[in-house]
C-alpha cells in the first residue's frame, strides 16, 4: 500500500492568497533528502510560477537521512511498481491542488525525476511539462504511454558525464524512450557528477521561460 504525501510538509514559494491563478511548478527531491533541498532553487526559477516543494513519503533505512520516493534496497529495488505507487500519490496530491492553478509542471532530481516522468506517463493530460535532472524513465509499459506519445509534452533532461549513480542501462533506456514519447530537449554536462550545476540551472530557466511563453500564445 502506498503512503500519501504529507500536505503539511509542503514548502510554498508564496503565500496562499498570491498563488491562485498562477502556473504551479512542483519540486521533487532525490533519495535521502527532503522538501528543503530543491526549494533552494526557487531564486533561479521564473517568478511567474507558484512553486511547491513536496516531501517524499518514505523514510530510508537507518542510518540514511531524509526521505525517499521508493526503496532502492533489497531484491525488489528495481520493481517499477514502487515508482508507479509514488507517482500515483503525487497525482492525487496534484489533483487536490489543481483547482487553484491553470497548469502544473514537474521538476525532479534523481528519484524525484523518475517519479515526475512516471506521473507524466500515468496522467499525460494533468501535467504540462517535466524537468528531469539526473533521473530516468522507469522501464515497462504503462496504459498512458500511447496518449503521452500523441500529446508529446515538453521535457528537459539534464545529466552529467560523470554521474555514476544512475545505471547505464537506465540512461540507455531513457535515451531511446523519451524522444518517441515527448518533445525532448536538454544537455549532457561534461564533468558533472550526480548533481546540478549553474549552467544546468541556466538551461532549466530558459526551458521554463519557454513554457511560460507557450501559455501566453
Amino acid at each position: 500500500m502506498s503512503t500519501p504525501l504529507d500536505g503539511d510538509a509542503v514548502l510554498w514559494s508564496d503565500a496562499p492568497g498570491t498563488r491562485v491563478g498562477r502556473p504551479l511548478l512542483v519540486l521533487l527531491h532525490g533519495y535521502g533528502s527532503d522538501e528543503r533541498d530543491l526549494f533552494g532553487l526557487v531564486p533561479y526559477l521564473p517568478p511567474e510560477f507558484a512553486v511547491a516543494a513536496v516531501r517524499a513519503p518514505l523514510a530510508p533505512p537507518f542510518p540514511a537521512p531524509g526521505y525517499s520516493w521508493y526503496p532502492i534496497e533489497g531484491l525488489e529495488n528495481r520493481d517499477p511498481a514502487h515508482v508507479t505507487a509514488a507517482a500515483t500519490q503525487l497525482i492525487e496530491w496534484a489533483d487536490a491542488a489543481a483547482g487553484a492553478h491553470p497548469s502544473i509542471g514537474l521538476l525532479g532530481f534523481s528519484q524525484g525525476a523518475a517519479v515526475a516522468l512516471q506521473a507524466l506517463r500515468l496522467d499525460p493530460a494533468r501535467f504540462a511539462f517535466a524537468v528531469n535532472l539526473s533521473g530516468y524513465v522507469t522501464p515497462g509499459d504503462l496504459p498512458g504511454d500511447a496518449a503521452l506519445a500523441e500529446r508529446r509534452p515538453p521535457v528537459f533532461w539534464g545529466r552529467g558525464t560523470n554521474d555514476d549513480v544512475i545505471p547505464g542501462f537506465l540512461v540507455d533506456h531513457s535515451t531511446e524512450w523519451l524522444p518517441t514519447h515527448v518533445d525532448l530537449s536538454g544537455r549532457v554536462y561534461p564533468g558533472l557528477t550526480h548533481s546540478v550545476s549553474e549552467q544546468e540551472l541556466a538551461d532549466v530557466r530558459v526551458f521554463l521561460d519557454k513554457r511560460l511563453a507557450d501559455t501566453d500564445d
